[in-house]
């Protein structure tokens, strides 16, 4: 039986180490935390899963939440003016739901899943010298912590990184009390609101410890009016800043939540990363090689929501190559392939994000306003969350674009 130590507690790690034991392998999860220090922790993201993703989940028996948690069943897109107004508006219904489970409800249960299953848990922070030994009694060494030391393992691959710093100042909140979107009370959905030359809020029903709520995520261009986060404010002076600025910049937005509340004390985050594509083959002082995989290698900016979806595909794909290397020995060039496969897919969400980060350009606001217009465009748009390889056919090429949009 093949020994697997995957290091992180993460969508991607334990995805892996839950299909892995499927597949009667001998797998060690480490992980800084214990399940109820997740639950108890602050949150860590925000996510929506989108069907291709959930189904990676369904298929190992690992949607443990899919009955209880909101369906998403559509992508909404306004634009602000300059005096606050609603310039545009439209909805973009998806073809098969989406769903976003806190993490720490997740995390936490598939980490007791994993010793259920019949694998290993290692709680304990793991550092470069502490992995050095430890890697010599596995056949294979991943490492899935997408933040600290481990990190920098792994060289960034500048030809596909165009950025070197942060592109948007982040900031959340996790909330009850928002009232449905009158344009669409029966359907939940993701809404997509541009501010131009400010940022973006996403407001994203989700599951969470206390139940359905909903995420409120700004999205700051840095030195605008939503990069205000530097003091750390207090979780409730927090979302008092968020809705202030949703009063501010997007009133209709503001009318169905002033009466939001947190969902918990530590249901605030603020922060922000630089998007980065990492050489996945890592060596240890011990000359033992590791594979990087999900953030720790593709790391783009949550403006697309393909954080998770990125994590799920990147494991799915990584599950695999392992299986199909059979009793092989798992090798720089091994490595390097196993990356490349999930980079097929995972080059095209960063191209997409990449864009996104940036003013769009004409075509892109033809397209947005077509939507308004024409449903078939809405609907593609809002599926190409599901599937972004499908925006290189249409959506990131001026030529395509305007052929796509002359026949729909």
């Amino acid at each position: 039986m093949r020994k697997v130590l995957i290091v992180g507690a993460g969508q991607s790690g334990l995805q892996l180490a839950l299909s892995l034991l499927n597949h009667d392998y001998d797998v060690t999860v480490m992980s800084a935390r214990t399940p109820d220090e997740i639950r108890s922790g602050k949150v860590m993201s925000t996510q929506c899963m989108f069907h291709s993703a959930l189904q990676h989940e369904r298929d190992h028996r690992l949607n443990l939440w899919e009955d209880e948690t909101v369906k998403v069943e559509g992508l909404g897109v306004s634009i602000a003016g300059p005096d606050s107004s609603r310039v545009l508006d439209w909805f973009g219904p998806l073809e098969q739901y989406a769903q976003s489970v806190d993490q720490r409800v997740k995390m936490a249960g598939w980490l007791e899943l994993v010793e259920e299953r019949g694998g290993k848990v290692v709680i304990h922070g793991v550092t470069t010298s502490d992995l050095a030994p430890l890697a010599k009694l596995y056949d294979l060494v991943v490492i899935a912590a997408g933040k600290g030391e481990l990190v920098q393992l792994f060289d960034r691959i500048p030809e596909r990184s165009p950025y070197t710093e942060p592109q948007r100042a982040l900031s959340l909140a996790y909330v009850h009390g928002l009232e449905p979107r009158p344009e669409h009370p029966d359907k939940a959905a993701v809404r997509f609101n541009i501010i131009p030359g400010v940022g973006e809020l996403f407001m994203i029903p989700a599951y969470t410890l206390s139940g359905n709520c909903d995420i409120l995520f700004f999205e700051g261009i840095p030195g605008g009016p939503l990069d205000c986060w530097n003091d750390r404010p207090s979780p409730q002076q927090h979302l008092d800043r968020i809705l202030s600025l949703m009063k501010q910049f997007l009133p209709w937005e503001y009318e169905r939540s002033k009466h939001a509340v947190l969902t918990d004390e530590k249901a605030t985050l603020a922060g922000g990363y630089t998007p980065v594509v990492r050489n996945a083959v890592g060596k240890l002082s011990s000359g033992t090689l590791v594979l990087g995989m999900a953030d720790v290698v593709v790391a783009n900016d949550p403006i697309t929501g393909q954080g998770s979806n990125n994590a799920s595909h990147c494991a799915a794909s990584y599950l695999d190559s392992i299986l199909e290397r059979g009793d092989k020995p798992f090798d720089a060039e091994w490595m390097t392939a196993a990356f490349e496969k999930y980079w097929e897919y995972a080059q095209h969400v960063t191209t997409w994000t990449n864009a996104m980060l940036q003013p769009p350009p004409p075509h892109v606001l033809q397209i947005i306003g077509a939507a308004g217009q024409n449903p078939a465009v809405a609907k593609r748009f809002a599926n190409g969350f599901s599937d972004p390889t499908d925006f290189q056919h249409w959506f990131l090429d001026p030529a395509k674009a305007e052929k796509y949009l002359a026949e729909a």
